[in-house]
């Protein structure tokens, strides 16, 4: 815990007065032009990934990056889908990243088929994974790979069927991204949405 608080010292005295005037505008605006949704892995940082300054990322974290596809009539309760909703219909950001990973834990367990009876949160959390929809690796080791690769295109398809999310890409003001980043060699790949193969990164 030291190192956190000794941490926030360090922010006080030295990065706040630098970026005071980038924090005098945030304290009056909140206007992050993309959502990125990735994994709550603490190898995966957002901000350190895309060197973004704060405000320019609207992030939601959750174990595997899933987001659970629109249940009508589910009622509230879903931080994930309040999460999207407010970034899309309130924020109106104009790009949504869902982001997977290498070595990631969630997809590893269903790739691996681990018990986790010992873990009924985990698990029941891990059934908005589609671990069956994976393309065969052509190598077995990659079988965690191919799974983080075809989870973030079922992620970006349960992405589409929220309301606000369905509106905005109707009205062509809403682009959806998959990326993959490798812990290992710090590299991002893009996928395409609709098949989840690896795409150019735009520039």
């Amino acid at each position: 815990m030291h190192h956190l608080t000794a941490g926030v010292t360090r922010f006080q005295r030295d990065v706040f007065p630098a970026k005071a005037p980038l924090f005098d505008r945030l304290a009056h605006a909140h206007r992050p032009a993309t959502l990125f949704i990735g994994c709550s892995d603490a190898r995966v940082v957002p901000e350190l990934i895309t060197q973004s300054e704060p405000g320019e990322l609207f992030v939601i974290r959750t174990a595997g990056n899933l987001v659970p596809a629109h249940t009508p009539g589910a009622g509230g309760g879903d931080g994930v889908a309040a999460s999207v909703e407010y970034a899309v219909a309130v924020l109106a950001v104009t790009d949504v990243i869902v982001c997977g990973h290498s070595a990631c834990g969630a997809m590893t367990a269903l790739a691996e088929g681990h018990d986790l009876a010992g873990t009924p949160q985990v698990a029941d959390w891990l059934r908005h994974a589609n671990p069956g929809r994976a393309r065969p690796a052509a190598d077995a080791s990659d079988r965690v790979g191919a799974l983080v690769r075809s989870n973030v295109a079922d992620q970006l398809a349960n992405l589409a069927t929220h309301p606000s999310v369905a509106r905005a890409l109707a009205r062509h003001e809403l682009t959806l991204h998959g990326w993959v980043y490798d812990i290992g060699s710090g590299t991002v790949t893009a996928l395409d949405a609709a098949t989840g193969r690896p795409i150019a990164l735009p520039a």
